[in-house]
């Protein structure tokens, strides 16, 4: 039986990782092409007992609204699981992506998971609704509560019950929520304390690998069987678009491929949702994913050591504790990720309309003493800096 991570050399022509050739091929002479291409690893997201690829189609940026080949591509690799929400690319996500899988017939054979802003029992009922619409389906696998940081609508008796509803009458399967602020920890042991939750989403990646709290807070929903699904593994920087490049290459991955491999090392996580914005991207991960070769000792020295680099550039999301030195309502949290968006994705339009979307005052760039910000932050980013770069790029 051909070993499950291996490669012919037409796959790895068709998947275009050149930096993965070593890993996957030998170099001996072409083989015919099999069958179908190999898969990547599946794992079971928890108390769903339903099995899921290791690697995510993140909807994030939107898809093609006639066809998407990123999506066929991901599904000739058994990547067959498209995290989309409702506000996702100005709303235009969920009906890219349903024109895609219909047109390939394949909406049976993919997990949907879509999100909604809204946390009260009224609106999330009803965005279920319009994403049904949107994504042409009659249900969607898993919905979440989107960007949750409070856990006191997981105590809603009403939204408990809506989502209960919602489930018997097979309009959503699964219900969890995703996070990323600064409260991550605390919300993953709320999650566990709460059996109608199946999953959650929330913010993992190698800067956080040693932090005590958060471990202590995957474990706690591990043993409570919560599906764990990590997003934001790259960890990226804001602003200074060059300080990815102090990541030092020792072995086969790049730096994307790298903090991908390093999740998926951890048994508590069911997979990483990764934004892959262009076909090479979709390609390289999912090369990265089919090796299931570890990082070596260098490798995982070599992200720690890029960690320790670029931990004035990275920010965290605890955003309650630089913006409680300030008096304005301004977002830093909110207005750094968007400011990654430009500079590190190079996205520079979604994210000057994201930041424009915000409220007036959390707008408000000027006139604010970000040096106070800066002492405030635990991490030591560069609030004034950024911020100030911010109102370069992002007004």
């Amino acid at each position: 039986m051909k070993n499950d991570h291996d490669v012919t050399r037409r796959h790895l022509l068709v998947l275009g990782a050149a930096s993965s050739a070593a890993a996957l091929i030998g170099t001996g002479r072409a083989e015919a092409a099999p069958a179908a291409p190999p898969k990547v690893p599946r794992r079971v997201l928890g108390k769903t007992k339903q099995s899921i690829p290791i690697l995510l189609v993140g909807g994030g940026s939107g898809f093609n609204g006639t066809f998407d080949g990123r999506i066929k591509t991901a599904l000739d690799y058994g990547v067959n699981y498209i995290d989309t929400a409702r506000k996702y690319a100005g709303g235009r996500s969920e009906p890219a992506a349903a024109n895609t899988l219909h047109k390939l017939n394949a909406r049976e054979k993919t997990w949907i998971t879509s999100k909604t802003g809204s946390w009260d029992a009224k609106g999330f009922e009803r965005d279920v609704g319009i994403s049904l619409g949107e994504l042409k389906t009659d249900y969607i696998d898993l919905y979440f509560l989107h960007e949750l940081d409070d856990p006191r609508p997981l105590d809603d008796k009403e939204l408990i019950k809506t989502v209960e509803s919602l489930k018997k009458a097979g309009k959503i399967r699964y219900f969890g929520f995703s996070c990323h602020s600064g409260n991550v920890a605390e919300l993953l042991h709320a999650a566990s304390k709460r059996s109608f939750i199946d999953a959650v989403m929330f913010r993992y990646n190698f800067r956080q690998y040693g932090n005590k709290e958060l471990n202590l807070a995957i474990d706690a929903a591990h043993k409570a069987n919560v599906g764990l699904i990590a997003m934001k593994t790259q960890g990226s920087e804001a602003s200074f678009e060059n300080a990815w490049k102090k990541f030092e290459q020792t072995g086969k991955w790049n730096k994307y491929q790298a903090v991908l491999k390093a999740v998926w090392a951890d048994p508590r996580i069911t997979a990483a949702v990764s934004h892959m914005d262009d076909m090479n991207k979709l390609r390289e991960n999912i090369a990265a994913a089919l090796d299931r070769s570890k990082l070596t000792q260098r490798e995982n020295a070599a992200l720690e050591r890029y960690a320790a680099l670029t931990r004035p550039y990275a920010c965290d999301g605890c955003e309650h504790l630089c913006g409680a030195a300030l008096d304005g309502q301004v977002r830093i949290g909110t207005t750094l990720r968007y400011l990654m968006y430009h500079d590190a994705y190079g996205e520079r339009e979604r994210a000057k309309d994201l930041f424009r979307a915000l409220d007036p005052g959390a707008r408000r760039l000027s006139g604010l003493d970000w040096d106070k910000a800066s002492r405030a932050c635990p991490h030591g980013v560069d609030i004034a800096a950024h911020m100030r770069r911010a109102q370069e790029v992002l007004v």
